[in-house]
Formats: C-alpha cells, sequence, structure tokens
C-alpha cells in the first residue's frame, strides 16, 4: 500500500507535469481582459525611463505589482523549480508564493523542496495551505509551522472546491470552514491571505472572508490555467474525465471578479490572478482594481527550462516592460496613477 507522503509527491509531479505538457487552459470562459482597453495617450508628458513601477507589499518595497504566484513544492524533484523561481524573484524583488505545504507538514523530509529563504532573504514570501484541510485535521499549529518552515511574510489558505470535487482523492467536506479560517485569522502571527486556483472569488465571499479577518484576498479568477482540466487527465477512468471535462468553462473571469470584489472592499489588499499572459494584463488588472498581479503557468515553464533562473528573469523583465510602456502610453506615471485609472470597454 502507498503512504499518503508517496501519493502526495506523485501528485505534485502529476500537477507540474500536465500543466507543462498538456492543454489545460479554461475553455469557454476568459479571463476579460481583452474586454477592456487602456486609454491610449498620444501626448503622455512624460519620460518612460521614469515610470515608476514600485510599489510595496506586506511592508516591503518591491519591484512592480507583479506576484510569482504560488505553483509546487512537496517533492525532491520540484525542489530545483522553487529554487529557481527564488532566484529570480530574489534579483528582480518580486514576491512570490510556493505550493501547497501539506507534503511537508506530513512529512518533514520533504520541507527542504518549499525551503528558499536562503535564496531570497529580502523579497514578501507565501506560505500555502489548503483552506479545507482545516476540516482534516489542521489547525492554527499547522498553519504556523507552514509559515516557519520557509520564514514566510504571510500565508495562503487557498479554496481550491472544484479541483477537491473532481480530484479523484479530492477532500470535499466544506461546512463550516469560515469559523475555522476565523481562528486562523486570529490567532496566526502573520496576515491570512485568501486565495482561488482559478474559479474566482466573488463580491460577496470576499467580503465574508474579510470580515472572518483575512487580510487579503486574491480572486484567482477564470480563464487561464483549470484545475479540473489538470485533474481531468489524472482520471483513471471515462467517466471521471467526462465529470472533470464538463468544467472546462467554470468561473467567475479574473476581470470581473477583481472588478467586483473592488466595488464591495474599496481597501482591502486585493490580487489580481488567473490568465495573467503579459504586461498590458498586469496594468489592467491594476486599473480594475488590483494591488498586485499574479502569474503562474508563464513562471513554471520558463523555470523548468535549462537555464530556469535566466529564462524566468527575461520573462518577468519582458512583463515589468511591458508594464512600463503600457502605464507610459496611458498617462500614468506610477502605480496609484494607474491604479485611478479609467478603462474603456471594447
Amino acid at each position: 500500500m502507498t503512504d499518503h507522503n508517496e501519493e502526495t509527491g506523485s501528485r505534485k509531479l502529476d500537477h507540474v507535469r500536465i500543466v507543462l505538457n498538456e492543454d489545460v487552459q479554461a475553455k469557454g470562459v476568459l479571463s476579460g481582459f481583452a474586454a477592456y482597453r487602456l486609454p491610449h495617450e498620444a501626448l503622455p508628458e512624460l519620460d518612460l525611463a521614469e515610470i515608476d513601477t514600485t510599489t510595496t507589499f506586506l511592508g516591503k518595497k518591491i519591484t512592480a505589482p507583479l506576484l510569482i504566484s504560488s505553483m509546487t513544492g512537496g517533492a525532491a524533484d520540484v525542489a530545483r523549480i522553487n529554487a529557481t523561481i527564488a532566484e529570480a524573484a530574489n534579483q528582480l524583488g518580486l514576491p512570490m508564493g510556493v505550493g501547497s505545504q501539506r507534503a511537508a507538514i506530513r512529512d518533514a523530509r520533504v520541507a527542504f523542496t518549499y525551503q528558499v529563504r536562503k535564496l531570497a532573504p529580502r523579497i514578501p514570501l507565501l506560505a500555502n495551505l489548503g483552506a479545507v484541510q482545516l476540516n482534516y485535521g489542521y489547525g492554527v499549529d499547522e498553519c504556523q509551522r507552514a509559515v516557519e518552515m520557509i520564514e514566510a511574510d504571510a500565508l495562503i489558505l487557498h479554496l481550491n472546491v472544484l479541483q477537491e470535487a473532481v480530484m479523484p482523492e479530492g477532500n470535499t467536506n466544506f461546512k463550516n470552514l469560515l469559523a475555522k479560517i476565523e481562528e486562523v485569522c486570529r490567532r496566526l502571527h502573520v496576515p491570512v491571505i485568501a486565495k482561488e486556483v482559478g474559479n474566482g472569488i466573488g463580491p460577496k465571499t470576499a467580503r465574508r472572508l474579510i470580515e472572518a479577518g483575512v487580510w487579503g484576498i486574491d480572486v484567482a479568477g477564470a480563464g487561464g490555467t483549470s484545475w479540473s482540466e489538470v485533474e481531468r487527465f489524472r482520471q483513471q477512468t471515462d467517466a471521471g474525465a467526462r465529470v472533470a471535462g464538463a468544467f472546462a468553462g467554470w468561473g467567475l473571469p479574473t476581470s470581473e471578479a477583481i472588478r467586483q470584489v473592488r466595488a464591495v472592499l474599496p481597501n482591502t489588499p486585493l490580487i489580481g490572478s488567473g490568465g495573467v499572459r503579459n504586461g498590458v494584463d498586469v496594468a489592467k488588472a491594476m486599473a480594475l482594481g488590483a494591488n498586485l498581479v499574479g502569474t503562474a503557468k508563464p513562471a513554471l515553464a520558463a523555470a523548468n527550462r535549462e537555464h530556469g533562473s535566466a529564462a524566468l528573469v527575461d520573462l518577468l523583465q519582458s512583463f515589468i516592460a511591458e508594464l512600463r510602456i503600457a502605464m507610459f502610453c496611458s498617462g500614468c506615471g506610477d502605480v496609484a496613477m494607474l491604479q485611478a485609472l479609467e478603462l474603456e470597454r471594447v
């Protein structure tokens, strides 16, 4: 019989392999960024060289409002990916999240796959656990261990209800979870961020989470990688694959999630992620109301290449250059001006 840790490790490798090699893009739902246009300013009265993309996140100055979102960890073969991401993030001064740390809470031998603080001493670093684990024996102690394990600045509690529902080994009891999230927020020594994984957090749920004590929201909307599609490729039966495949278009588009959550929570730290594929998407997400914008799959693909750190630095520098040009050409000298910009509907 396979033990839980081997199962979790092989699942982590499955996930990375599938995301990199299969078509797991959401189908029938788009991030929605294409529906918006940044207003073009033909005479911006700005110097491109002076455009200021810097901002702060969790009390630390960052080069641009760009987060390398949580992806992996928990198996020796993916430790290299987290190390590569950390090196690039530190070089550029950008925050990063690690993948779910449940594997390392179960088995301390894989903790090293997440431990990148030595490679990235300056950046905001986000720990990560599935919120549903609070219904499966986890509590404040495990959350604190996840934070201490990687010397994190905050903890992500991810909400992956659809993924768990279609995953063969999914944890599907989400009852009475909000009260447990509230207890974690009250007792944990760092801020808690609630994050979806690609199906979006809507305004009502975001408000309930903030009222429970969550510090920030990562809407992680639909339109990028679909985790029901990832799980479709892991199914052992045609019936299982058919069920998972029915949800490829499920969720709230990223652009709408950002806009709707910002409308009801004007002062909440808000991360926009889900289908963010270039710096123009970053600029649009910021103008829609995000404080920070996350991207995952493009970074994973770059980090997995032979000279991963250099490839990832190149990719992220492109994102930042595109963001800078988008700001310049819409007359925004800094991030605050970008956030105050009115987007046009196409």
